[in-house]
């Protein structure tokens, strides 16, 4: 493998595990800069737009905020479409607490370019622990064997802000500050928020919200809450350079148990040091 294949490939792992946790939690503007190979997405805070939100929507949807925010951790599903670059499924539990995120996933690529690479290097799924101030991607043997025999690679998000010249700026912060609720928070700054009504969801039954957020690329969020305030389904559209960006999520046992334990240090190699050795 060459040190430039090695290095897209560590770049597309960052993609993956970023995307994964983006479609389980956090909503924020559609990634419009670097493809997916170059830089990973980063979730962006609710933009500046449109007056906040008022009278008995805006009550309903921040009484979902608070439940979601409080109930501390979930399993998650989700489902991410990145135009031809990329799409994946991740399953597993996270939580949210002070201290920052924490949970494992399971990904598994399911197509696009990317998805490609990584089955020509002989994964088609891997597992992404997420930890308040990093998380860990496990790579199969094959790609292990091609750097250096190490499994888990350490993505540090302090380190995840300088790829790019600077298009990871804030990407630590926004890490950290991942929940479910901030697709609420983002419909909260939606100048069309409106109530598309009653809905089954999974069994359940679920009142369906909607509105369009951002001024320079626009997006739709939906999400459906339960009779308890707690979010139980989410879906993100916008664009990307490479085509529309689609985000599903579903949650369920709100208040799991969740743990992530740091992978072995003989068996993880960290990010940067990774690219440091493959430039070399």
């Amino acid at each position: 493998m060459t040190g430039t294949r090695a290095r897209r490939t560590v770049a597309s792992i960052a993609v993956s595990a970023a995307l994964a946790c983006g479609s389980a939690c956090t909503a924020g503007k559609p990634p419009a800069a670097a493809p997916a190979t170059s830089t990973p997405p980063r979730p962006t805070a609710p933009s500046s737009g449109p007056p906040a939100l008022t009278g008995p929507s805006a009550d309903a949807l921040r009484a979902v905020e608070r439940a979601t925010g409080r109930a501390g951790s979930a399993r998650v599903e989700s489902t991410t479409v990145m135009g031809r670059e990329l799409s994946l499924e991740a399953e597993g539990a996270l939580g949210w607490r002070d201290d920052g995120l924490t949970g494992t996933l399971t990904i598994t690529y399911t197509g696009g370019t990317t998805a490609e690479t990584m089955r020509r290097l002989g994964t088609t799924a891997m597992e992404a622990r997420y930890l308040p101030d990093a998380y860990y991607a496990r790579v199969g043997d094959e790609f292990a064997e091609r750097v250096g025999g190490r499994h888990w690679i350490k993505y540090v998000y302090e380190d995840l802000e300088d790829l790019g010249g600077g298009a990871g700026a804030g990407f630590a912060d926004q890490m950290r500050n991942t929940t479910p609720n901030q697709a609420v928070k983002l419909l909260l700054t939606a100048g069309d928020v409106r109530k598309v009504g009653e809905e089954t969801t999974r069994g359940r039954r679920t009142t369906h919200w909607s509105g369009t957020v951002g001024t320079e690329t626009a997006q739709t969020v939906d999400i459906w809450v339960d009779d308890r305030d707690l979010l139980v389904k989410k879906v993100e559209r916008g664009r990307t350079k490479t085509g529309e960006l689609t985000q599903t999520a579903y949650y369920s046992d709100y208040g799991v148990t969740v743990s992530a334990q740091r992978p072995p240090a003989g068996d993880t190699t960290d990010f940067k040091e990774l690219l440091r050795s493959q430039a070399g």
